[in-house]
């Protein structure tokens, strides 16, 4: 069983280290981290550092005798908490509201570490197991950096395991077998300055960008070949899925989509400016890869003048075949702890189990439901919490039972 009080006070005692990103430093919220694991007998437990202040923890416990290893992964670091007077409750201490767990990260994704802590206190009372459960929390997931999960992955040998399973913001009805790959474009436009009444003299910066932002933008339009078994697997989840994530949402993960996330340009509308730049966010389904997309979007602005594209950043697709034993065992865990069997489905945004998938180990993503993640009174639901770490602790004893 898992011990519940366990999952609260290591919840209070995460959200109470602050790990905002930016500045993505996670020195606090790794030594509360590395507190709470050093008191479980039996785990090894160590910090790694590309750089400061991007501070990483792992945790090892062995079996008794050789077998799979077993890694459960979460990220340390947070969206910033924003203006505190936004909150009805102080940002960086939990608070409970009936079954409401209130602060910063509580959904995103301390309440998910503060299961897997305690998934890792039960597997330490119960150690008479085959393999190796690792616990392996980082900083950089919000930025989609590499001195987090990717460090680690590349550096420490425990990290890398048969299996991975991140207990990351989403909803425990719903298990994540992979997600869109990204591209962000950053495009600048040149031109010539000059006075609003006198266009004919100058060249409109603006405009160029303009046209430029309508190209990338039509991109969303072209044909994508998702791999059928992917296909039907969004359509099975669709009924569930579009509950909690909106309608719409089988669409966006069977298609590409743009957003057009930032665009700046002069100082006045009487003058004619001669530069403007935009960011855009490009995600791409199954079935495109990175390359693809970059390279139609440079043939689409290849005949305009005095524009210029910029990779930012460019991550490909990701998945774990559904039909991975891993699955199996987590849903028969998770129906077992809510009572009901989640669905499979893609993941909408980006999480650190892209890393594990490029890595090649077969991962899941399954967590808790996020409220007012990113915004203030971020909270997760207690109940659900508990049955995360229930379910996260039967599929961890199955995995494991070789």
């Amino acid at each position: 069983m898992i011990d519940r009080d366990l999952v609260l006070r290591a919840a209070a005692a995460l959200i109470a280290a602050p790990s905002e990103n930016p500045p993505d430093d996670t020195r606090a919220a790794a030594e509360a981290a590395t507190r709470l694991l050093a008191a479980i007998p039996g785990l090894a437990v160590t910090q790694h550092t590309r750089h400061e202040p991007v501070r990483n923890v792992v945790a090892v416990l062995r079996g008794a005798r050789p077998g799979r290893r077993v890694v459960l992964s979460g990220h340390l670091d947070t969206f910033p908490a924003g203006d505190p007077a936004r909150w009805s409750v102080p940002p960086f201490a939990s608070t409970l509201r009936g079954d409401r767990l209130y602060g910063r990260g509580a959904a995103d994704m301390k309440g998910g570490i503060a299961a897997a802590i305690a998934v890792m206190a039960a597997a330490a009372e119960r150690p008479d197991f085959a393999g190796e459960l690792v616990l392996a929390l980082a900083g950089d997931e919000e930025s989609m950096g590499t001195a987090g999960t990717q460090f680690l992955l590349d550096t420490v040998p425990a990290v890398r395991g048969d299996v991975a399973i991140v207990p990351d913001a989403g909803s425990p009805a719903v298990i994540r077998f992979g997600e869109k790959g990204m591209v962000w474009l950053d495009l600048a436009a040149e031109g010539k300055a000059a006075h609003g009444a006198h266009v004919h003299r100058g060249e409109n910066a603006a405009e160029r960008l303009i046209e430029a932002v309508r190209r990338i933008l039509a991109l969303r339009d072209r044909a994508v070949d998702v791999p059928q078994p992917i296909r039907d697997a969004v359509a099975a989840a669709r009924p569930v899925s579009e509950r909690l994530g909106g309608a719409g949402e089988a669409e966006t993960l069977t298609r590409i989509t743009a957003n057009l996330g930032t665009l700046a340009a002069g100082i006045s509308p009487n003058l004619v400016p001669d530069s403007a730049t935009a960011g855009l966010d490009l995600r791409l389904p199954p079935g495109v890869c990175t390359a693809e997309l970059i390279e139609a979007a440079r043939a689409a602005l290849a005949d305009l003048p005095g524009v210029a594209m910029r990779v930012r950043v460019a991550w490909e697709p990701t998945v774990t075949d559904p039909a991975h034993p891993l699955f199996a065992t987590l849903r028969r865990a998770a129906a077992a702890a809510l009572g009901t069997e989640p669905v499979l489905n893609l993941r909408v945004g980006a999480s650190d189990a892209r890393l594990f998938r490029l890595a090649g180990i077969p991962t899941a993503v399954f967590g808790p439901t996020p409220y007012g993640m990113g915004g203030a009174d971020e909270y997760v639901l207690v109940p659900e919490l508990f049955a995360v770490a229930e379910a996260l602790a039967a599929a961890v004893r199955d995995l494991l039972a070789g």
